[in-house]
């Protein structure tokens, strides 16, 4: 039987992850920035820009994003540590989805290297 360690190590190897590095200029060229922790995780900080769809009902929500208009739109998605972005990427590559990346080592990398982040709120309702 396969662990949750174990399908989120087959999705990294099927998804495609930008470095710290490229993060930066890859937000500037999503359409979107999906922020997929829980919610009181975004309200504590976030990626300027960055909509809160939680992994648990991103499936189901995707589509009410307007930014998401096509397969062919840029989604950039993180988590805290780039595990269940892993996930939600795989997922969403799975729906049709073309062009969807992920930020390697997620929001605390992104933190620990001082980037830039905002504690507004900008999330999708979820109910």
């Amino acid at each position: 039987m396969k662990t949750a360690n174990d399908l989120v190590k087959i999705a990294k190897a099927q998804i495609t992850d930008v470095s710290l590095a490229q993060a930066e200029t890859a937000c500037r060229k999503a359409d979107v920035i999906i922020d997929v922790r829980e919610p009181d995780e975004y309200a504590a900080g976030h990626i300027e820009g960055a909509v809160s769809l939680p992994r648990g009902v991103l499936e189901f929500k995707i589509a009410d994003l307007p930014a998401v208009s096509s397969a062919d739109t840029d989604i950039l998605i993180y988590c805290k540590t780039g595990d269940r972005a892993a996930l939600a990427a795989q997922s969403l590559e799975t729906l049709g989805y073309k062009n969807v990346v992920s930020i390697a080592g997620g929001y605390d990398a992104w933190t620990e290297a001082g980037k830039p982040t905002t504690a507004s709120n900008n999330s999708l309702d979820v109910d």
